[in-house]
């Protein structure tokens, strides 16, 4: 597909997914630059230090650099604090306090990485943009289309549902017919120091995955209004006390506080009433739900048969896509369980991406 010598700008997190696609980048033949985007600094309250997170750390900064050293390119940190937050933060932060449950790194993908990158191609007179992802791009006759990696294990390609789907054509992801183990291997065959560097899988904003306290921090004058609330019944029966909705989700069993002799999952946040309903597991069974904010990856009809997933680990399921009134519907084929506002849906068609959107009600 890129078989002609291009100059490539690399987003280096640090870790070894993304060293490995830049060798593999250089392996291709193409002219390579590494580029890390700071993204957040959080600092410790007391001495007004920085705290180190995975995405963002100091730590990953250097790896990046003494990885693109030791390979003999280029390496730029760029500062992307002020869009992260009002793209990516101030959403996550608004999701929670409307009992939503929000996907950062999906919109860190889409918003930030991706388009702050294409927007890098003409500073630095580049022609493509590489990640780490584990998802393909296949040319199909004219079409770009996004594919699932080939590790199913790894695949990422539900994350990157929101990137505009002209970018696809500027996008290399070299890590799309490689297995875990495979990228680790070529890592250690190169010596990398991030070879065994274990996986990341916190929110990089966000310290010990502690969201209150985040919250707390960064929108005070909200989560004042956030007090201890009623948990209440189908039949609005009031059957226990909650300590602030934005501590709940969607399908939530552990933390309620709750004995009942078969579990109750929280069904639904209510807000403006400061509730929270609970439920036992069946009826937290869901056949349609609304989507919102859609992203087009190929061209499609309504309405549209395809399989859907509705959470980043979960096998799909046969759905009907639909619109009405300017609206679009989702009418799942078997009883989904725990649909969860804020989240992503993506629609696949085989192992390519067809689109996405955000649940609602």
């Amino acid at each position: 597909m890129h078989n002609t010598k291009k100059r490539v700008l690399v987003a280096m997190s640090g870790g070894v997914d993304s060293s490995v696609a830049l060798i593999k980048i250089l392996e291709m033949g193409h002219e390579a630059i590494g580029v890390t985007l700071k993204l957040w600094e959080n600092r410790d309250k007391k001495t007004n230090k920085v705290i180190d997170s995975d995405c963002n750390s100091l730590d990953a900064v250097n790896g990046a650099k003494m990885v693109c050293d030791r390979l003999g390119i280029h390496h730029y940190t760029l500062n992307f604090i002020d869009l992260f937050k009002n793209k990516v933060v101030e959403n996550f932060s608004n999701e929670y306090f409307s009992g939503r449950t929000p996907n950062p790194c999906i919109r860190c993908n889409s918003l930030v990485k991706w388009d702050a990158l294409i927007d890098q191609l003409d500073v630095f007179d580049a022609d493509m943009i590489a990640t780490g992802h584990y998802a393909r791009i296949i040319k199909d006759k004219n079409e770009f289309k996004l594919c699932k990696g080939l590790d199913h294990i790894k695949d990422q390609s539900y994350m990157l549902w929101q990137i505009k789907k002209e970018h696809l054509s500027k996008t290399i992801l070299p890590l799309g017919d490689l297995t875990k183990k495979e990228v680790r291997d070529i890592a250690l065959e190169y010596k990398l120091i991030n070879a065994e560097r274990s996986e990341s899988m916190d929110l990089c904003f966000v310290v010990d995955d502690d969201y209150r306290e985040f919250l707390s921090e960064f929108a005070p004058e909200k989560i004042q209004n956030v007090s201890n609330g009623n948990i209440i019944n189908e039949e609005g029966e009031t059957i226990g006390k909650h300590n602030g909705y934005i501590n709940y989700t969607i399908g939530q069993r552990r933390g309620l506080g709750l004995s009942f002799p078969e579990p109750r999952y929280v069904k639904k946040i209510i807000p403006n009433e400061n509730k929270i309903i609970v439920s036992k597991k069946d009826k937290l069974l869901s056949t349609s739900c609304k989507i919102s904010k859609i992203n087009w990856m190929s061209k499609i009809e309504l309405p549209l048969q395809c399989k859907v997933r509705i959470r980043y680990n979960s096998k799909g399921a046969d759905a009907d896509i639909y619109k009405k009134n300017d609206l679009f519907y989702c009418d799942f084929k078997e009883p989904q369980l725990a649909v969860t506002p804020g989240q992503s849906m993506v629609f696949y068609n085989g192992e390519s991406i067809i689109g996405g959107g955000i649940i609602e009600e």
